[in-house]
C-alpha cells in the first residue's frame, strides 16, 4: 500500500497565520503539523508516500523531508493547482499510485491511541473495497455521519446532515483498493464544485464494500483547522508528552523501531536537531537502543 498526505489548500480559516506558508507547517506544540499524519502512514508500515501541496509550499516541504531517505522511506511531491476537493487527490496521484492500494490522510488530522500500528496493519490486511476510520463526537452535524452495524459494515453515510442518525463520524483517514482511481474519475463535482471524498465513499457503500474501523474511547482524533483547535492540539500533545516522557509523532523513532534506519542514520538526525528538545529525545532513543 502507498500513502498520500493531502497538504494543499490555502488555510483560509487560519489567516493571517497561513498567509506566508501552508497550515500543515504550523507548529503543533514541538513539531510541524505534517509530522503527525506522516507518522500515521509510517505506523501503518507504508514507505512510499506522496505529499500533495501547493506550488508555493512544495519547496518548504521538500526542505523539511527531502526524498524521505533520512527516515527509510520515499517521499514524492506533487502540486495541486487549486483545491478542488479531497477526491481529486486520487486523480492527481494516479501515476504515483500505479497498481497499488492507497491510504489517504488529511494533512491537518492528528491521531493518538494505544496499539494504533496494529489496528492500521490489520485493516490493510483485510481491506476489501474501502475502509474509513470513525470516531464519536458531540456535534456530528459538521462532519460525514456514519451508521455502522456490529460487523463494522457501513449502513449509511451522510455529509453534514441537519439531523444526524448517529454521533459517529468519518475522520480524515481512509484506506482504498486501487479501484478508487476510477471511482474518483467517475463521480461528479458537488454543488461547491469539488470532488467530495464522501461521494467516493458512498460509491463503495452502494456496493456493500465500505467498512469502518471505529476508534474507541482510548483514541484521540483532532482536526486542526481553526485557531482554537490548533491550541487544543498543542496543549494535548504537550500534556501527553510531559506525563509519559514519550514523544508523539517522532518520525525518526518510528523509522528506527521499524528497522528502516540504523543507529548511524539516527545519529545524523540527532546532530541535525542538537540543542533542541527533539534532538534530546532522539539521543534518549539512541541510548536506549544501546542498552538492549
Amino acid at each position: 500500500m502507498k500513502g498520500i498526505i493531502l497538504a494543499g489548500g490555502f488555510g483560509s480559516r487560519l489567516k493571517p497565520l497561513t498567509k506566508a506558508f501552508s497550515k500543515q507547517l504550523l507548529p503543533i506544540f514541538d513539531k510541524p503539523m505534517i509530522f503527525y499524519p506522516l507518522s500515521v502512514l509510517m505506523l501503518a508500515g507504508i514507505r512510499e508516500i506522496l505529499i500533495i501541496t501547493t506550488d508555493r509550499d512544495k519547496y518548504l516541504f521538500h526542505s523539511l523531508f527531502g526524498d524521505g531517505s533520512d527516515y527509510g522511506i520515499s517521499i514524492e511531491y506533487i502540486t495541486q493547482a487549486s483545491p478542488d476537493g479531497i477526491g481529486q487527490a486520487f486523480i492527481i496521484g494516479e501515476d504515483f499510485i500505479g497498481s497499488s492500494h492507497v491510504s489517504l490522510i488529511l494533512g491537518d488530522n492528528i491521531f493518538y491511541g494505544h496499539q494504533f500500528s496494529e489496528i492500521l496493519s490489520k485493516q490493510i490486511n483485510v481491506l476489501d473495497g474501502a475502509t474509513i476510520f470513525t470516531t464519536i463526537v458531540d456535534s456530528p452535524s459538521a462532519f460525514a455521519v456514519a451508521e455502522i452495524d456490529q460487523d463494522g459494515v457501513v449502513i449509511s453515510l451522510e455529509e453534514k446532515p441537519d439531523v444526524p442518525k448517529s454521533n459517529t463520524i468519518a475522520t480524515g483517514l481512509y484506506f482504498y483498493e486501487n479501484s478508487v482511481i476510477d471511482v474518483a474519475k467517475n463521480i461528479k463535482p458537488s454543488d461547491r464544485g469539488e470532488l467530495e471524498i464522501t461521494d467516493i465513499n458512498i460509491e463503495y457503500l452502494k456496493e456493500g464494500k465500505l467498512k469502518a474501523q471505529q476508534l474507541g474511547r482510548g483514541f484521540a482524533w483532532l482536526d486542526t483547522g481553526t485557531q482554537e483547535s490548533l491550541m487544543q492540539a498543542s496543549n494535548f500533545i504537550q500534556t501527553i508528552q510531559h506525563r509519559q516522557g514519550l514523544m508523539v509523532a517522532c518520525i525518526e523513532e518510528i523509522a528506527f523501531a521499524n528497522k528502516w534506519i540504523d543507529g548511524n542514520k539516527l545519529m545524523k538526525s540527532l546532530e541535525r536537531y542538537k540543542n533542541s528538545p527533539y534532538g534530546d529525545y532522539l539521543k534518549k532513543v539512541f541510548e536506549g537502543s544501546e542498552k538492549t
